[in-house]
């Protein structure tokens, strides 16, 4: 899943604080695991759906975005009805699928800079415990922008080798990826080390 899913629109839910949303979204998955029925979670639902259409998101390119996270959520359903309830299963994924949707809302209406700044300024607090904000935010920023990579490169390779009859195997397509995963990394090392940067010494302030 593409995490670089922001669309700028002039919305309410645009102009809202990254901040904002990340505690709604917050707020929202305590809410839903104290709301013990289902049906009471359909209201919700529909007004997740409302969120979507008042955030003008694409709803062709939010769907797929969510086709692989449906299969997951159809799956799961199937091994409750099986081994516990479908009251229960429908319970589980209806949590689920309102947190993941609200999710991605959050993803096409924030910028993820704008969510990462948000995470340092909650992190400031956690500085006198030998945290270090700056160098959070960096991980976490460099995870986000190499998720997107390693999807491209591994549906590259997959095609590349599904011309040469070796889709079918795990192996043909892994160690390419790995070896790709390995390659970025150093190359990352290298140039991150070639401006001076010290694990040991706080990240410069921003201005």
């Amino acid at each position: 899943m593409n995490l670089g899913l922001y669309v700028h629109r002039d919305t309410p839910l645009h102009r809202l604080p990254a901040g904002a949303k990340l505690a709604a979204l917050l707020a929202a998955g305590v809410i839903v695991f104290l709301i013990p029925d289902p049906l009471w979670l359909l209201p919700i639902l529909g007004a997740v759906f409302g969120l979507f259409v008042a955030g003008q998101v694409p709803i062709g390119q939010a769907a797929h975005q969510l086709r692989p996270a449906a299969i997951l959520i159809l799956l799961i359903f199937l091994v409750h009805g099986a081994f516990t309830s479908w009251a229960l299963g429908f319970l589980v994924v209806m949590r689920f699928a309102i947190l993941l949707l609200l999710a991605v809302l959050l993803t096409f209406t924030t910028r993820v800079s704008d969510m990462i700044e948000t995470l340092e300024r909650l992190l400031i607090p956690l500085t006198p415990l030998g945290v270090h904000p700056e160098k959070v935010s960096l991980t976490l920023s460099l995870a986000l922008r190499f998720i997107p990579l390693l999807f491209d490169r591994f549906t590259r390779i997959r095609e590349a080798q599904k011309a040469r009859g070796l889709d079918r195997n795990v192996f043909a397509l892994l160690m390419p990826l790995m070896i790709s995963t390995l390659r970025m990394a150093d190359s990352l090392t290298e140039a991150i080390e070639a401006r001076g940067y010290d694990p040991d010494r706080p990240v410069a302030k921003r201005r």
